[in-house]
């Protein structure tokens, strides 16, 4: 599981382990997170509001107004956040947020998160283990929020035990650990390709096509958020993956792809065909550039190997499906390939339709089954059409399971 593009709202209450927050900051931005901090004006007697700011390149707000009298959103901060990490919470803050005492933008900001609140509790043992700081936090993981249990050690009142908030390298693990919990595919391995394949002509040109691959790259980041092992065969393509958990091989002809392919469908579960590979690339490959003549060029060309075919007929456990981006008869040609293919579902694109196809950021499919049963859907963006195919394989998985 990575952080990585996640907005995480960072709230420091005022306990001594607020310093320790500078360097959560700097973990969370390692990992790939935008973070924004609050704070309430009793953190500022710990750890300064620009030593915060510098670090997450973000404006710290510590009041409801900032210096012009201008009043600071919470709701719009907190509707931002994907996560809401309140260390240190310190006994006072645990009492107000399950009582909803609201009188600092901390406490307003925790009002108003719609996201999934992780809280990193710290004070002194006494008070940790104070019947009333247990009621609290059981309160709290009432209301769903998760607690990251304080750690022992030594304590600012000298005394040694449980109270110390855990420590940055920590929360960063706990954090990572408890997303992925529930995750639908976690474990499960899925194979992607994408992208267009390049056929060299010589050392300078190639035949290729339009695709951008930005559907594949799609594909790929959505079943990697469900928590997949993913492997993405990448054609020539500017288009990068945004989640770190998906290993990239770098490919550019058709052979290459094959290989690639054939190789990790081995052991995967689901394998989502995308890219444009080349039906055809040139029989002979120059050694130098060929020049240009008074006379026409003929080349010849040589058909390549069919990867999802192979691949079809290598299938022992595999989920498996593949595009059919088509100028005409698009239904017909896109069921014919299920069958002699042997995929478990097609998903069918024109390559004339606006807004679908190649190169654009949209993309407005039809899923067609082993059983012909035919799934439409409306022009989407890319991503938004890789989660209505990752959510058809899932659920085609679970119902084999």
């Amino acid at each position: 599981m990575t952080l990585k593009n996640k907005h995480i709202l960072l709230a420091i209450t005022g306990g001594i382990a607020a310093y320790k927050c500078a360097h959560l900051v700097r973990l969370f931005i390692k990992e790939g997170a935008t973070v924004k901090v609050v704070m309430t004006k009793a953190a500022q007697d710990f750890i300064t509001p620009k030593t915060l700011s510098v670090l997450s390149k973000n404006e710290v707000l510590s009041d409801f107004f900032d210096a012009g009298n201008n009043w600071n959103n919470h709701v719009h901060l907190a509707e931002w956040a994907d996560l809401m990490v309140i260390a240190p919470a310190t006994a006072n803050s645990l009492a107000k947020f399950t009582t909803g005492i609201c009188d600092n933008i901390v406490m307003a900001c925790y009002l108003s998160a719609r996201s999934k609140v992780f809280i990193a509790p710290a004070m002194d043992l006494d008070m940790y283990t104070h019947p009333s700081t247990l009621k609290n936090i059981a309160i709290l993981k009432e209301y769903g929020h998760t607690i990251i249990p304080a750690e022992s050690g030594e304590l600012a009142s000298g005394l040694s035990g449980e109270g110390r908030m855990a420590e940055p390298e920590h929360i960063i693990s706990f954090i990572k650990n408890e997303l992925q919990k529930g995750l639908p595919l976690l474990n499960k391995k899925v194979l992607i390709n994408a992208g267009p394949t390049y056929e060299a002509i010589d050392p300078v040109r190639f035949i290729g096509n339009r695709s951008s691959g930005k559907m594949g790259v799609a594909l790929a980041d959505e079943f990697a958020t469900l928590g997949a092992d993913v492997t993405l065969v990448l054609g020539p393509s500017s288009i990068k993956p945004a989640q770190s958990n998906v290993h990239v091989i770098a490919v550019e002809s058709a052979e290459e792809m094959f290989n690639a392919c054939l190789d990790a469908f081995k052991t995967v579960d689901i394998a989502i065909l995308s890219a444009a590979v080349a039906d055809y690339r040139p029989k002979e490959v120059s050694a130098s550039k060929i020049k240009k003549k008074e006379a026409d060029l003929t080349l010849e060309l040589t058909k390549t190997v069919d990867i999802l075919e192979t691949l079809g007929k290598a299938k022992t456990h595999q989920l498996l499906a593949g595009f059919a981006l088509e100028t005409d008869h698009i239904i017909e040609y896109a069921q014919s390939k299920i069958q002699k293919k042997n995929l478990d579902f097609i998903v069918a694109n024109s390559a004339t339709e606006p807004g679908a196809g190649f190169g654009t950021d949209t993309n407005k499919i039809t899923i067609i089954d082993k059983h012909n049963k035919i799934t439409t859907f409306e022009l989407k963006s890319k991503p938004e059409v890789a989660k209505d195919i990752a959510g058809f394989a899932l659920k085609l998985l679970q119902n084999n399971a």
